[in-house]
Order: C-alpha cells, then structure tokens, then sequence
C-alpha cells in the first residue's frame, strides 16, 4: 500500500466522520420538532457505512501489480427512524391531537451528544493519521535529497 493510499482511506474515513457528524446536529437541533414539512414529527437520521475500495490516482499504474487495494470507508445510506414518535400530554399546544398529545421525535440528546464526541474524535483520528502520512513523504523527500 502506498502512501499517497493511506492519504485516501484517512480522507475517505473524515468524510464519512462528517456526513455522521452533520446528521447528528441535525438530529439535535430537531428534537423538539413537532412538525414537519412532510408531516408529522421530525424523524431522527443516521448514517449507515460500508467499506470502500481507496485508490489514489498517483498509484494507479501500479495498483494491478500490488496486493490487495486499499480499504477505506464510505456513507452507503442514510436511515430514518420508522419508530412511532413519543407521546407526550400537552393539550394546550398547537400541534396537540384531540386527546391532548402531542407527538415528538425519538431523538436522545445525550445519546446523540455522545455520538457526536465519537465522530468528532474519529474524525480527528483520521487527521492525525494524514499528518502522519505527510511527515513521512516529507522524510522521504528529504532523504532523497
């Protein structure tokens, strides 16, 4: 595996670590929505990844005579919660069915808190991993010298 591979899966991995990242925020800033465009309460989102193969246009020539290609990863698809929403007894509220409920998301906020501090920390990994790519091309750049 090349360097310039390593440089793909880490960036692959961040743009994953921020489609997740973006849902979340989404998810919390929603979770008091109790009415939607499409109807009904907001529908809590995650996202759904899957393993991609990384190439790097600087490799390509030689990627058929290496092993196996580099791994990275990707956002296949987006899932929306199907739940029933939760329930709560307000009657007085705009959005209050006749019985004096009203239906709001099933969204967690620490949950989704906790969620975004592990995309935010993935993302940093994948950060940290692409400097230390770049520190390494750079020594070999030096040494070459």
């Amino acid at each position: 595996m090349s360097l310039f591979n390593l440089l793909s899966v880490s960036a692959s991995g961040m743009a994953a670590q921020r489609t997740r990242a973006e849902l979340l925020v989404e998810n919390l800033a929603n979770a008091e929505t109790t009415r939607t465009a499409e109807g009904g309460p907001y529908r809590r989102r995650d996202a759904i990844f899957e393993s991609q193969t990384q190439g790097s246009p600087f490799s390509a020539v030689f990627e058929d005579s290496l092993a196996a290609p580099s791994v990275g990863v990707a956002v296949s698809g987006i899932t929306v919660d199907e739940r029933e929403p939760e329930l709560r007894y307000q009657p007085g509220h705009p959005d209050a069915r006749p019985d004096g409920y009203v239906a709001y998301p099933r969204i967690n906020p620490a949950e989704d808190m906790a969620d975004l501090m592990s995309a935010a920390r993935g993302y940093q990994a994948n950060v940290s991993a692409m400097s230390a790519v770049k520190d390494m091309i750079q020594r070999s750049f030096d040494l070459m010298r």
